[in-house]
């Protein structure tokens, strides 16, 4: 079993490699004929990290979420299925690039450091914190690949204004679509980190006997839900839409990296568990 799990170590950062490859040549070339063969093998890197992860699981008994560098393997395919899933939704396939992109960065740093780890507190090896944290993942994965089609937007907008009908003028769908599609990604992950945050009211309180509700990382977590809630909200009720609900996502972007950031290095909390 130990063979297997390093042996798709070594393979997963090189088939998200050659996925990110045959959507960086179909990009700059317009090669329709690669649109059905790179899904197939982002389908085939997603199903190859969901065995990979069970298998992990199954072999140290205990979900992939005890180090950072298996967080980091768990966020790789968060986004790539994430946006595996958008595009088999929306068809539009000239963006997968700008996402795989991290799930290649993510996956590399993993495979590099990731460790084999039998001895773990008991805690994480409880499935209610693999869900909390997982969920939490996904969410946070959504409101990335919500940001990257945001900045995508920027970019369009700008060359719209400045009369420039460059290669990202060709290629990328409409401002309106890429619009959409950073609320649909910023929905999705806002509900998951919902879910996440629904589990850690009702099930940390009685795992964790110094647990407090004023703890640094629940705050910024809290902060975050709050900004995306009232962004959803606001472009619900039609009060903003276009470049506004653009910016708005991108600063909650800004904002929900900057709490984490400072909730993990400046700020002691029962969630260190490592």
């Amino acid at each position: 079993m130990l063979e297997a799990i390093h042996g798709l170590n070594i393979a997963l950062p090189i088939m998200y490699i050659i996925t990110f490859t045959l959507y960086v040549i179909a990009f700059f070339n317009d090669d329709s004929g690669l649109n059905n063969i790179k899904r197939v093998f982002l389908f085939l890197a997603c199903t190859t990290h969901i065995f990979y992860l069970l298998v992990r699981t199954i072999e140290f008994n205990h979900p992939p979420i005890t180090s950072k560098f298996e967080i980091f393997t768990v966020l790789a395919f968060a986004i790539a299925c994430s946006y595996f899933i958008l595009e088999l939704v929306t068809d539009i396939r000239g963006t997968g690039l700008f996402i795989i992109f991290f799930s290649v960065l993510f996956q590399v740093i993993s495979t590099f450091y990731i460790q084999d780890l039998m001895e773990v507190r008991e805690v994480l090896r409880n499935r209610m914190l693999g869900m909390h944290v997982i969920s939490a993942l996904l969410g946070y994965s959504g409101i990335t690949i919500s940001a990257v089609y945001g900045l995508l937007f920027l970019v369009l907008y700008k060359d719209i204004k400045l009369n420039k009908f460059s290669i990202i003028f060709d290629r990328l769908p409409s401002l309106e679509t890429l619009e959409n599609m950073s609320f649909i990604s910023l929905v999705i992950g806002f509900l998951l980190l919902t879910i996440s945050i629904t589990i850690g009211i009702i099930w940390l309180p009685g795992a964790f006997p110094d647990f407090s509700f004023f703890d640094p990382k629940l705050i910024s977590t809290a902060l975050v839900w709050l900004v995306y809630g009232t962004g959803i909200l606001i472009k619900l009720f039609g009060i903003w839409y276009g470049k506004r609900v653009i910016m708005f996502s991108l600063t909650g972007f800004v904002i929900a990296m900057f709490s984490l950031l400072l909730s993990n290095i400046f700020a002691s909390s029962f969630h260190s568990f490592y």
